[in-house]
């Protein structure tokens, strides 16, 4: 079991190459291999609270048929990161939660880059949670579908002046609300002068510390 599960809840295989790139940085002697996949089945991307929900009982079935040493659920809504708890001893982490604790340890006042309206109940939903609705700056949707999002150009310019907008809002750091974004994290920090965080990179982060400091 000497690797790390990154699942792709979603079937856009873009998303899924860019989540791959993202991680890329983080393969070295020693360290557990992170493997990423997509999830069969899945919807092209989580968008509704039924897209949400309908990926929880397949979650748990691969994970039960996929053995590994720690799980990483890469979509920046958290899905069914509870129920996967359930279904593995191995530790399991959500996206987003994962990028909160990253930003918030880096700075008080955070944004957030979100894909689109839709995404915004959910993520909500893990900050009171976490209990740090207080330390948000800002909680900007971009409303841009996946295909969109994953193009080395199309949402660029949208990033980037969200990032600004974030940035003059008070963000100290910002979180990119959807793995589709992956491919823009530096050119969004570059543009807003802050911090950015990429959620598959900051859970794979946490992964790893997990499985290394347990050994």
């Amino acid at each position: 079991m000497e690797r790390i599960l990154v699942v792709n809840p979603n079937t856009s295989r873009s998303c899924t190459q860019g989540i791959e790139a993202a991680l890329a940085g983080f393969a070295a002697p020693g360290l557990l291999r992170l493997e990423v996949m997509e999830l069969p089945g899945g919807p092209p991307a989580i968008v509704t609270w039924r897209d949400w929900f309908s990926v929880a009982e397949p979650l748990c079935r691969l994970v039960e048929r996929e053995a590994a040493a720690a799980y990483v659920i890469a979509c920046v809504s958290d899905p069914a990161v509870e129920a996967v708890r359930m279904a593995t001893r191995a530790p399991v982490f959500g996206a987003l939660r994962s990028a909160l604790a990253a930003a918030l340890a880096r700075a008080d006042r955070i944004g957030i880059i979100a894909m689109a309206d839709a995404s915004l109940p959910r993520q909500r939903r893990a900050l009171a949670a976490m209990g740090v609705e207080s330390r948000v700056a800002g909680h900007i949707p971009l409303n841009l579908g996946m295909e969109t999002l994953t193009d080395p150009v199309a949402p660029r310019a949208a990033l980037q002046e969200t990032a600004r907008t974030l940035a003059r809002m008070g963000a100290e750091a910002i979180i990119l609300g959807c793995a589709g974004m992956a491919g823009h994290r530096k050119a969004a920090e570059d543009a807003a002068g802050v911090p950015v965080i990429e959620p598959c990179q900051a859970a794979a982060a946490l992964a790893i510390q997990a499985v290394v400091s347990a050994r």
